[in-house]
């Protein structure tokens, strides 16, 4: 028996040192795909700026990328299953790549519509890496290290939520903030010149994101990776069987809420901030990386921590309840306490996607992989949702007012934690 065993311990050993080299390559699609999404609370107010915007034409940034996440679940899904990861992720590497090449012809013609067509050719390659990089990095070693190995590629996402606003706005924000008076006072050919400039800032800054990423694809492209097959389940699945449980439909419903709720917040965090604190664009930035992000990456480990001693369901509860009352802060208050406000939602929001997601697939079985699909797809609330907040906003003319809709979304959340997360089968 001993020489089997330390011929199987050889072949895992020679194994985990092939796996180590690609796992690292999947690594950083994480940080890639948290680093532009994070981008987009700067460019919401840049773009806002650049073409006179209200806010809800502004949200239509937000509306791009996740209905392009919605669109295109399900053909990310089928590559993958007939084509492998690694065909699934050099395909989302070369849209996100040229999506963001397309900034620059965007900046040139001052066109909203293009921004919003590129954002929609980037997000679209980003269902395409999150279909495969979550599933493959779990299955890049031995299956009781799995959830180490996803945790640990995830950190490197919370990291970007804290790096890419504060490179975005040092590179993309200006300090030019006119007012509309001051707009009106000025000559057309001094409005277009001031215009054209604030569109331009973009162009540096994704030509070398374009650039890097589709250089990020060549190194795939010409990198043998291990083709890793999934078991087949012996049991059929549908979509009829998955929504039997009526705690999936709830985690769906949740999950629609909690991504709009982290939308609406992030998106809109520096035009509340510049509000509310009477503080610059930039400086907002630096809250929006430095504070909202580390605390958002912070809350994950610390969440962690407490799922040891409260279980998951009573922790979103409690967590809702509290985002709940800051939101109602966030709406009522002034000055810098609203900014604060807004960093502590971002802690408490930290373990709800996660958690959401667990509780909603827990006791599936065979019907595992299609509610994940429908959990995933339900992030097309982060399109949606925030069209609501920024209806509100230009009505009452009060960004702070917007907040309703956060505070409405953690209600749901609340719902599903106290009830909605019981695993419960419809009966035929």
């Amino acid at each position: 028996m001993a020489l089997p065993s330390s011929s199987s311990a050889s072949l895992n050993q020679e194994q985990r040192k092939g796996y180590l080299f690609p796992f690292i390559l999947v690594t950083s699609l994480f940080f890639f795909w948290g680093f532009v999404h994070n981008l987009d609370p700067i460019l919401i107010p840049h773009l806002r700026k650049a073409f006179s915007l209200s806010y809800l034409q502004s949200s239509l940034v937000d509306s791009a990328v996740f209905i392009a996440y919605f669109a295109m679940a399900l053909p990310a899904g089928f590559v993958m299953r007939k084509y492998g990861y690694k065909s699934g992720i050099i395909l989302g590497l070369l849209l996100f790549g040229t999506g963001s090449l397309l900034f620059i012809p965007a900046a040139n013609t001052r066109e909203y519509v293009y921004f919003l067509g590129a954002l929609f050719i980037i997000a679209s390659g980003l269902t395409f890496l999150e279909t495969a990089a979550n599933p493959y990095a779990s299955l890049l070693g031995p299956k009781e290290t799995a959830t180490q190995r996803l945790n640990l590629s995830q950190s490197f996402n919370g990291l970007a939520t804290v790096l890419a606003p504060l490179i975005g706005g040092e590179f993309i924000l200006s300090k030019n903030n006119l007012t509309d008076a001051q707009k009106a006072a000025m000559s057309p050919g001094a409005l277009n010149t001031y215009l054209a400039g604030e569109a331009a800032t973009v162009k540096g800054p994704y030509l070398i994101l374009g650039v890097i990423i589709l250089a990020v694809a060549l190194i795939f492209i010409f990198t043998k990776l291990p083709e890793i097959k999934e078991a087949e389940e012996t049991k059929k699945s549908s979509f009829a069987n998955a929504t039997r449980h009526k705690h999936l439909v709830w985690a769906v419903i949740a999950q629609f809420f909690y991504v709009g709720a982290q939308v609406c917040v992030t998106s809109f965090f520096i035009n509340i901030a510049v509000k509310a604190a009477h503080i610059d664009e930039k400086m907002a930035s630096k809250y929006l990386s430095l504070g909202y992000g580390i605390a958002f990456m912070g809350g994950r480990f610390v969440g962690t921590f407490f799922m040891r001693y409260i279980s998951p369901n009573k922790l979103l509860v409690l967590y809702s309840v509290i985002n709940i009352v800051l939101s109602a802060i966030a709406i009522v208050s002034t000055g810098m306490v609203t900014v604060y406000a807004l960093i502590g939602v971002g802690f408490f929001m930290s373990i709800m996607f996660p958690t959401i997601f667990a509780l909603g697939i827990k006791g599936l079985g065979a019907d595992t992989k299609i509610g994940s699909s429908l959990i995933i797809m339900s992030i097309v609330g982060g399109a949606l949702i925030p069209l609501a907040m920024g209806r509100i906003a230009d009505i009452t003319h009060n960004i702070q007012n917007g907040y309703i809709i956060p505070l409405v979304c953690f209600i749901v959340i609340l719902y599903f934690g106290w009830k909605g997360y019981k695993p419960k089968t419809a009966t035929v």
